[in-house]
Parts: structure tokens; C-alpha cells; sequence
């Protein structure tokens, strides 16, 4: 686990229940500043719950969540959301609104100057590779790549300090998906902004991510590099769930 010193988002025994399900139990995560973090496990182990704890979506019934040393509260709140981006599944893009529109409106909540606003699309443009003319089109009328890359966008205009991605390629075809990938490692890496990424496929998060966290019903059962699960599992689970995706994920490659 990373110090605290080089952490700037904590977890501290954080639980949350939804009725009678424990989403998270008893959570303690620490998040190091210029890192990549994948979130893994199986669907419903927690890990989109934890994301949206990180931006204040939902509360935690006990524990801490803190960023920069400091808790998440009602009154921080709306500060602390204008240091994160967020993406989320599919995207989230307003369908009547264009492209352009949906990326700024971040900025324009922040109340920037509109030549302002245009300078920022026009470099998150270049960044994630999409054709300016593109901006004016509504969601409808783009393709799944197209609309994660306007998703990346948004989540970017205010130059956020950490950057949160839940499973934002699982609605894409396979070729999409890798390119999309190889694009997002690259913007991560030429930025080195603090990424928090949610991810049920271990052969995306091993690629993109520095340190894998897997989660099983609400608790962490291993954290560390890919090639430590494999050959020191803390857990039969984490073989099982090494082993169950051996076949998209050259493991032994990886690993070694």
C-alpha cells in the first residue's frame, strides 16, 4: 500500500449498505497521486460503488473518504467535484445537446469566458484525436468510439486532478475498444494526472493500470501488480478469477 504522504485519495473503513446488501465493507484504500488504480472483481463486488463514493454520488454509511488530507463533506463537496473528471458507463452524454456543448459544460457551470472555453475544446480535441467538425454533431449521430472520446472530454475540461473511468470501453466492439485503450494509456501517461479506473476485464486493467485492487463482496482481497496475484495470490480467489480470464489475458506474458 502506498504511503499516506503520497496518497491524495484515502479510504477509511468505509462501509456502505444498499438494504440489505453490503456494497462495501470496511474499505481501506489508499490512492497514489500520479498513478493509475484499476478497480477489478466481479459484477457487484462494489467497485462502481466505491468510484462514486470518491465524487460524492452517494455517502458512506460509516468510515472517511478524504481528498488531499481533507474529508468529503456536504459543505466541500461541489469544490472538491471540480478537481475530479468523471466518466461513466456508456458515457452519460445529454442526447439533446451537441458534442460541443456537452463538453462544456463544466466550463460554462464554472462560468468561463466563451473564447475560453473554445481554446480548452480545441486542445482536448487534439488530444483525444476527434475532427472539430465532429463537435457539432448530437450523440445520436456519433459512433460508440466517438461519444467515449467526447465522455473524455468533458471529464477533462477543467484540467481535474484526478480523472475517475467506470468501465468506460464495455459498450464498444473489440477493435474499437483496443484502440480506444492504446489512445487512453498514452493521454494518461502524457498528462500523469491520478486515475481511478473500474474495470471487470483483467487484461485492460493490467494494461492500463499501475496497481490492480481486486474486490469480492464489498471488501479488497489483494492490491498490487498483476504478476503478485498471479504468483502470490492472497486468496483462492484471486487465482480463480486470474485463472477464469486466462484467455484474454496472456497471463504468463504479463506476469513475468
Amino acid at each position: 500500500m502506498q504511503s499516506a504522504q503520497s496518497a491524495i485519495i484515502s479510504l477509511a473503513q468505509v462501509t456502505k449498505t444498499f438494504g440489505a446488501l453490503k456494497a462495501l465493507d470496511a474499505v481501506d484504500l489508499e490512492l497514489a497521486a500520479g498513478a493509475t488504480t484499476a478497480l477489478i472483481g466481479p459484477s457487484g463486488c462494489g467497485k462502481s460503488t466505491l468510484l462514486r463514493l470518491l465524487i460524492g454520488l452517494v455517502k458512506p454509511d460509516g468510515g472517511r473518504v478524504a481528498f488531499d488530507g481533507e474529508s468529503l463533506t456536504s459543505a466541500n463537496l461541489a469544490a472538491m467535484r471540480k478537481r475530479m473528471g468523471y466518466v461513466i458507463q456508456e458515457g452519460g452524454l445529454f442526447p439533446h445537446l451537441t458534442a460541443r456543448v456537452n463538453v462544456t459544460l463544466p466550463a460554462r457551470y464554472a462560468g468561463w469566458a466563451a473564447e475560453r472555453r473554445d481554446a480548452r475544446v480545441a486542445e482536448l480535441a487534439e488530444l483525444v484525436h476527434l475532427a472539430p467538425a465532429t463537435l457539432d454533431r448530437y450523440p445520436a449521430q456519433l459512433s460508440g468510439g466517438q461519444r467515449q472520446r467526447v465522455s473524455l472530454m468533458r471529464a477533462l475540461v477543467l484540467d481535474p486532478e484526478v480523472l475517475l473511468l467506470d468501465e468506460p470501453f464495455g459498450a464498444l466492439d473489440p477493435m474499437i475498444r483496443a484502440r480506444l485503450q492504446d489512445e487512453l494509456r498514452n493521454i494518461i501517461r502524457r498528462l500523469g494526472k491520478t486515475v481511478v479506473l473500474v474495470s471487470h476485464d483483467l487484461a485492460e486493467a493490467a494494461y492500463l493500470g499501475d496497481r490492480l485492487v481486486l474486490m469480492r463482496k464489498g471488501r479488497i482481497v489483494q492490491a498490487g501488480k498483476l504478476k503478485e496475484m498471479v504468483h502470490a495470490p492472497a486468496d483462492p480467489f484471486v487465482t480463480k478469477f486470474v485463472r477464469a480470464q486466462r484467455r484474454t489475458l496472456k497471463v504468463d506474458k504479463e506476469a513475468g
